[in-house]
């Protein structure tokens, strides 16, 4: 199991990282352009800088931790449209489709996750303050893992567009998507096998989800740049005439969801 020491210097690395990304992002006037995202980390270096200094057992971080996760899902999902906005911003009818068809699944998969954490919390209900506090815990970690499941799916599913179809995107596109997908990807593994090994892998988990989101952070710092909106990224490699081919059935079908959502 690392040691406190091992996963504060790793949050510390994830808050300054959080800090570069953000000014970077400002500085270099990208934030107009992910708006969303700068906002996030505007939000995210408060976040990651309070709980610096309450103790993980204290009753005052059990409730930050509550009153400030539903603020992160949230942002969660609204970067994730963002994102889905930028690689389909030249098909407004596939990026409505997909609006939908994400907020349906993620309905469905809080609501089974919850629903199998109630039925074990009936089966043995609480008895006192302190295992209710985990019942409280316990919801929100399958809340967590549902969101975090379905975006990272449906992030999936668009680099998986990204691969059959021959949509041109700047480098910074896709070097966010794929960042993000390796982000929520991690994040749900972990929660899994947290379900699955017990409390006892909690702490070395947690080191390991911090790790990876402050290697995404600093690869966001690195990466994201001015010059990678300049540069523009078509994934598959086909012949011209399969690419015209293949692009005019994909403006057809955003062409058919247009007109079907305007009815």
């Amino acid at each position: 199991m690392p040691g406190a020491p091992l996963v504060s210097y790793i949050e510390w690395l994830a808050l300054i990282g959080s800090c570069l990304t953000a000014a970077k992002l400002y500085r270099s006037g990208l934030y107009h352009r992910y708006r969303v995202f700068f906002a996030y980390f505007l939000i995210r270096v408060p976040n990651a800088l309070f709980p610096l200094f309450l103790n993980h057992k204290s009753p005052a971080y059990f409730r930050y931790w509550v009153l400030s996760e539903p603020l992160v899902w949230m942002f969660y999902i609204w970067v994730v449209l963002e994102l889905c906005g930028l690689v389909l911003e030249r098909h407004k009818g596939l990026y409505t489709l997909g609006k939908w068809a994400m907020f349906a699944g993620m309905t469905v998969s809080v609501a089974i996750a919850l629903l199998s954490v109630f039925a074990k919390i009936k089966a043995a209900p609480p008895q006192h303050s302190f295992s209710q506090r985990v019942s409280i815990v316990g919801y929100f970690y399958a809340a967590d893992r549902a969101i975090t499941l379905c975006l990272a799916v449906f992030l999936l599913l668009m680099l998986l567009l990204l691969s059959r179809y021959p949509v041109a995107l700047s480098r910074n596109v896709v070097v966010h998507t794929s960042l993000y997908t390796v982000f929520f990807l991690s994040n749900t593994l972990s929660l899994i096998l947290a379900t699955v090994l017990g409390v006892k892998s909690f702490a070395s988990l947690e080191a390991a989800t911090t790790l990876v989101s402050a290697l995404c952070v600093l690869a966001w710092f690195v990466f994201l740049t001015p010059e990678g909106e300049a540069v523009r990224v078509n994934i598959p490699h086909f012949t011209p005439e399969h690419e015209e081919r293949i692009l005019y059935h994909l403006d057809s079908i955003n062409t058919v969801l247009l007109r079907v959502a305007h009815k």
